[in-house]
């Protein structure tokens, strides 16, 4: 079996841990470490000397935990047995997280259930690369970002259901207006993860809650935004939002004329919206002339061909210009 006499990785930067595929290493293998990596030695596995950045030349001085477990060299290079583990610790920025499925959230504005969904992404680093490789990477032949992210899902979507429903009930969030809130709750979600990320050796460097939203087909949310939208139309519209809605029956109506059955419920429709209008401006008509005037047309009284003005009951000739009624 040939000697590996040179040792370095230069993989995708995706890969957080890498495992040197061979073991048969001799002392005067020279161990090229980039930066932002650490290479781990293990024998019988056991994590032992860690080297930094840097060119290395095995030496019994430089990795003095493996040199107690072998023997040492008498001269020129003699094998020995030893895994080796690159361990990325060049952060992460753009790790992925959202909920699978939409969390059922009491609105407290509107006392509705609302689904709602959240998405974000956080930045991670390995802080302690032994801790990391021991609990996390095992014995894999690498460890990707990928299945970090995989395997704190469940306790990341746990914890942030809770806190996110917890904070929408107690602070009484409307959802629909939950954006100005995104910062404070990221702050926070990140305080409650640090520690069980930090229990495997890694740093959570940020952690962003990018949107909290709602499915837009869901009917209890379509319904509320119709009610939303009907109520600032009448804070808008006032006193007039009562015509414009007879107004917007009638239209339907006529819209809906047509043959069948169908014809005769649309035409009573209009004809009842009709005569609802024809009475709302008889009585603004009838308010808008003054004084006895007003007062005849409210009665059904009779009006003078030649000067306007109410005739008498069975009257021959108007009282005020004497003209002859016909």
């Amino acid at each position: 079996m040939a000697l590996i006499d040179r040792v370095k990785y230069d993989g995708p930067a995706d890969v957080l841990v890498w495992r040197f595929p061979q073991d048969n290493l001799s002392w005067g293998t020279q161990v090229i470490v980039n930066q932002a990596q650490e290479a781990i030695f293990f024998k019988g596995g056991q994590a032992l000397d860690t080297l930094g950045p840097g060119t290395h030349l095995l030496r019994t001085a430089n990795v003095p935990f493996l040199r107690r477990l072998i023997a040492a060299p008498f001269g020129g290079e003699t094998p020995f047995t030893a895994e080796i583990y690159y361990v990325n610790k060049a952060v992460d920025m753009d790790v992925k997280w959202g909920t699978n499925n939409p969390i059922p959230v009491m609105d407290p504005k509107f006392n509705v259930f609302l689904p709602v969904r959240a998405f974000g992404q956080f930045a991670i680093q390995v802080a302690d690369s032994r801790a990391f490789v021991t609990q996390l990477s095992a014995t894999s032949p690498q460890f990707t970002v990928d299945q970090l992210s995989n395997y704190f899902r469940g306790v990341l979507l746990t914890k942030a259901k809770d806190y996110i429903a917890e904070t929408i009930i107690k602070e009484k969030i409307n959802v629909l207006e939950i954006a100005a809130h995104l910062e404070a709750m990221s702050g926070a979600l990140q305080t409650k993860l640090t520690d069980d990320f930090a229990k495997f050796g890694v740093k959570l460097v940020n952690f962003y809650l990018n949107s909290v939203d709602v499915p837009e087909d869901d009917d209890t949310v379509v319904r509320l935004k119709k009610a939303l939208a009907d109520r600032a139309e009448l804070d808008i519209l006032g006193d007039k939002y009562q015509q414009k809605r007879t107004l917007d029956v009638m239209e339907k109506a006529a819209g809906n004329s047509g043959g069948g059955a169908g014809a005769g419920m649309g035409a009573g429709l209009g004809l009842g919206a009709g005569l609802g209008m024809g009475q709302m401006m008889a009585g603004a008509m009838g308010g808008a002339m003054p004084g006895a005037a007003g007062a005849a047309a409210a009665a059904g009284a009779k009006f003078c061909a030649s000067c306007g003005k109410p005739l008498a009951p069975g009257g021959k000739f108007c009282a005020e210009c004497g003209a002859k009624v016909g």
